[in-house]
C-alpha cells in the first residue's frame, strides 16, 4: 500500500472511532481493515460511475430529443425557451469554453469545418459536464421538464431536479477520487415518502435509491446484482449502516421498480 497516502488510509478510520470524537478505535480495529475499506470504496466508486455514465448519457438524450423538435435544432440559442436569461448566457459562455476543450474531439472538428461551427442541440450537449447538464435541466420552461421527467422516468420534474443535483456531488467524489465509506451527503435527493420514512436522506443510500430510479430496467438490474456481490466480498469489514443502508435494503430497491 505504498502507493496509498497514509491519511487517505486514516479517513476510513472515522467510522471505527468508539465515538464521533474520541481517538479511540473500536476493538478489533486492525489496519488491514482500513485497507480492506479503502479497496471496497474505490471498488464502489468505479461501480457507481458505470452507472452514473448511463444516466448522464440519457439525459443527454432526452433533453436535445425533445428541445430540438419543439423549438429547432438550434432552439438552445434562444432565451426564450429558458426559464432564466442570466443562467441561459452562462450556460452559452460554458458551452464556448467546452467546444474549445474538446475541439481534438472529430465531431468538434468535423462541424466547425463542414458546418462553420454551427452546432444543433443533440451535438452540444455531447461537450456538456454533468453538473452543467444538471443546470441546463433546472432552467428548462417548466412544461419541457415535466414531459421529460413524466414521459421518461414517471415523475415530476421536482424530483429529477433534486436527483440530478445530488448526482452531480456523487460523481465529483467518485472522480476526484474522494471517500464515500461513511460520507454524508451535501446535497441530499428529494425521496418519496414512502422510502424517505425509512431511510436518512443524507446518507449514501439515499443517493444509490435516486441512481435506480434513474436507470433503466437492465442498468437498474446489472448495478443491483454487482452491488450485491461487492457488499458480500467485503461483509466482513464494512458495516452498512455506515453507509445508511437498512437491514433490507434490497426489498426498498426492488420495490422501486
Amino acid at each position: 500500500m505504498q502507493r496509498v497516502n497514509y491519511y487517505r488510509l486514516v479517513a476510513y478510520g472515522l467510522t471505527l472511532k468508539c465515538s464521533p470524537n474520541s481517538n479511540i478505535y473500536i476493538e478489533g480495529t486492525t489496519f488491514s481493515k482500513l485497507v480492506s475499506l479503502y479497496e471496497f470504496d474505490k471498488k464502489l466508486r468505479q461501480l457507481l460511475l458505470g452507472a452514473l455514465e448511463s444516466i448522464e448519457v440519457a439525459f443527454r438524450t432526452h433533453i436535445a430529443y425533445h428541445h430540438a423538435h419543439e423549438y429547432s435544432p438550434l432552439g438552445y440559442e434562444n432565451p426564450s425557451y429558458f426559464q432564466d436569461p442570466t443562467h441561459h448566457e452562462r450556460f452559452i459562455k460554458n458551452l464556448d469554453r467546452f467546444y474549445d476543450e474538446n475541439k481534438t474531439e472529430l465531431f468538434i472538428i468535423h462541424h466547425r469545418k463542414k458546418y462553420d461551427g454551427v452546432f444543433p442541440f443533440w451535438v452540444a450537449v455531447e461537450v456538456l459536464s454533468f453538473s452543467t447538464l444538471s443546470m441546463l435541466f433546472k432552467n428548462l420552461l417548466h412544461e419541457d421538464k415535466l414531459l421529460i421527467s413524466k414521459t421518461y422516468y414517471n415523475v415530476h420534474y421536482k424530483y429529477t431536479e433534486s436527483w440530478l443535483h445530488t448526482l452531480t456531488t456523487i460523481r465529483n467524489v467518485c472522480a476526484h477520487h474522494g471517500r464515500l465509506y461513511g460520507k454524508k451527503l451535501t446535497i441530499s435527493p428529494l425521496l418519496f415518502n414512502k422510502v424517505k420514512n425509512h431511510i436518512q436522506s443524507n446518507s449514501l443510500f439515499a443517493a444509490i435509491i435516486v441512481l435506480f430510479k434513474l436507470l433503466n430496467e437492465k442498468d437498474r438490474n446489472i448495478l443491483l446484482i454487482s452491488l450485491h456481490a461487492l457488499i458480500d466480498e467485503y461483509k466482513e469489514y464494512i458495516n452498512l449502516f455506515d453507509m445508511g443502508f437498512p437491514h433490507d435494503w434490497e426489498s426498498i430497491i426492488m420495490d422501486l421498480k
